[in-house]
């Protein structure tokens, strides 16, 4: 049997919550739950996909584990490159301005729009060769031939880095972020909906780019994104939130073939198949997603849950379920997943 590659990143009862400000005093009135009690792990080189609907909190969870958001409670756990065979565990939550810097050069980010994450004024030249100044790494002459390295790593054309980002493609723009995550040789990328703003055709290469980087470099992706075929496509695992809570983590195969949670089912039907010939009953779920102001109590799906009101409505209403492991890494936040007889993506 396979030893599994250690873990690079654990993430302990994360939570992330924004003070809501009102009254002629300005006092604080309540708190938007972004992330609530959020735990998981990933190992070295693996690509862990992170989805769900628009508002549940999955960007909100990358920013605050590269603390570009704060914690309000919880661990983020790195671990350490020292080499040595018991690595320590950093907790990033806890470190101070001049610690997080240093460690900076080993987690970085794609932002899912790179007309807002490129700077307008800056030549690529500039925008590749930033990294290096903050972080000190060599001087101009050498660090341009880096610059060189990473434009033709990520399929650019070294002789267009005088160029400033309004003269590129959605897709070299993009393009151009990816080299910038990768100008310190980080061990840890976040991908926060790196391909949603792009054509389809665009899509399909920025994502085999993603996959042949990750072999080059030894990377480890943390890949967040709502849409379904995407992550099925890149992803080893893959976690399901829903009103700042993960419900369900699992393998890709795993999680589409058989889902666990309700959730994820509604999800899946609506994953486009392909095939005008196969017809699929898409669930339609009743309701809004709640407000993460004032989130329902107990299971915070059970106000949409097609289940709940025949499986144990008091219960799903009152109760607030575990993350707990129903099968060999298949982790699910559900009281009735063991009763409940989901449909996954089937063969078609």
């Amino acid at each position: 049997m396979t030893q599994a590659p250690p873990v690079l990143l654990q993430v302990e009862g994360l939570k992330k919550y924004f003070p809501v400000y009102g009254g002629l005093l300005r006092r604080k009135v309540a708190d938007v739950k972004a992330v609530d009690d959020v735990s998981f792990a990933v190992h070295e080189g693996e690509t862990l996909g992170l989805v769900g609907e628009s508002g549940c909190g999955k960007t909100t969870v990358g920013r605050t584990l590269l603390r570009l958001y704060e914690p309000t409670e919880g661990r983020i756990l790195l671990r350490s490159s020292n080499g040595a065979a018991q690595a320590e565990m950093i907790d990033l939550a806890k470190l101070a301005p001049r610690a997080l810097k240093a460690l900076r050069r080993e987690m970085q980010m794609v932002f899912q729009d790179p007309n807002a994450s490129l700077n307008p004024r800056m030549t690529v030249q500039d925008i590749l060769n930033e990294p290096f100044e903050i972080h000190g790494v060599g001087n101009r002459k050498e660090n341009e031939g880096r610059i060189i390295e990473l434009m033709a790593a990520v399929g650019l054309r070294p002789n267009l880095r005088n160029r400033y980002p309004h003269q590129f493609s959605g897709g070299q723009k993009q393009r151009i972020g990816i080299a910038r995550a990768l100008a310190l040789r980080p061990r840890l990328i976040v991908l926060d909906e790196p391909v949603s703003a792009l054509d389809v055709s665009i899509q399909g290469q920025v994502l085999n780019l993603l996959v042949e980087l990750q072999r080059d470099f030894n990377l480890t992706y943390l890949f967040v994104a709502h849409d379904l075929s995407v992550v099925e496509h890149i992803s080893n695992r893959v976690a399901v939130m829903y009103l700042g809570r993960i419900v369900e983590l699992a393998t890709t195969e795993e999680l589409f073939q058989r889902p666990q949670h309700p959730y994820t089912e509604a999800l899946l039907s609506a994953v486009p198949v392909p095939n005008p010939d196969y017809q699929r009953d898409q669930i339609i779920l009743q309701g809004g997603i709640p407000s993460p102001l004032n989130p329902p109590a107990g299971c915070h799906f059970h106000p949409r849950c097609p289940y709940a009101e025949q499986v144990g409505p008091a219960r799903c209403q009152g109760e607030v379920p575990a993350l707990r492991e129903v099968r060999p890494g298949h982790w699910v936040r559900c009281h009735f997943a063991e009763v409940l007889e989901l449909q996954g993506v089937q063969p078609w």
